[in-house]
């Protein structure tokens, strides 16, 4: 019988220890293999333009950015793989933008070895992992229903981009001001535009000129 090909895990984190850590929980299991590591953002996006990966263990906050604007840009290269957000922090807004750009998985960094194990082998088989102390937020969030924010889908990257799409600004324009590749800055376009169900650049910017001031991702608090 043949056996499955491994699991393969990156691991994004700023922390060496962590991703030492994990690595060697890793070591050992057959059917998971590390195929690579980052510590930043800028990192992580070139991991993902050079790696195929089945599983990312992404953490949340990174010190060039955030680690769920690292899921929407993935989730967009390798749509195929599966990401669990591993956090030291239980922040409602960073779990639910988190499951919004389509992570798999939110689990906290004081997760025992073998459940992380069990998460990374469940979600890879097209489940879901979600650390049991936020499981009452999900719940709680469900019986409030849908939040009113029009824009509460995208990230806040993907709000400044939006922005600046409105202004009339070209990706060019929009990578300089937000100090991105223009490759990453249409990644945003892309992945907003989908979730919006906009074809085009003009429905965004008709949208945001019919939004009320508090709603526009420009405005204060906002982005």
């Amino acid at each position: 019988m043949v056996e499955p090909d491994p699991i393969r895990v990156a691991l994004v984190d700023d922390h060496e220890l962590v991703r030492v850590g994990l690595a060697d929980l890793l070591t050992g299991h057959a059917d998971l293999t590390v195929v690579g590591q980052a510590a930043s953002v800028a990192e992580a996006l070139a991991l993902m333009a050079e790696t195929p990966v089945d599983v990312l263990l992404l953490d949340v906050r990174l010190p060039d950015g955030s680690g769920i604007d690292v899921c929407t840009a993935w989730r967009d290269q390798q749509p195929a793989t599966r990401i669990i957000m591993l956090t030291s922090y239980s922040d409602p807004e960073e779990l639910f933008r988190a499951l919004g750009t389509g992570a798999a998985g939110y689990l906290l960094k004081s997760t025992r070895g073998p459940d992380l194990l069990a998460a990374l082998r469940t979600v890879h088989a097209g489940g879901t992992a979600l650390d049991p102390s936020l499981a009452p937020l999900v719940i709680e969030r469900a019986a409030r229903g849908a939040p009113p924010d029009p824009l509460q889908a995208l990230s806040p990257r993907e709000r400044a981009v939006l922005a600046l799409i409105a202004d009339g600004c070209t990706n060019r324009e929009i990578a300089d001001q937000l100090s991105l590749s223009e490759t990453t800055v249409k990644h945003y376009v892309s992945n907003l535009l989908g979730k919006m169900g906009w074809a085009r650049r003009a429905e965004a910017a008709a949208f945001l000129a019919r939004l009320a001031p508090d709603h526009r991702p420009d405005g204060s608090g906002t982005v």
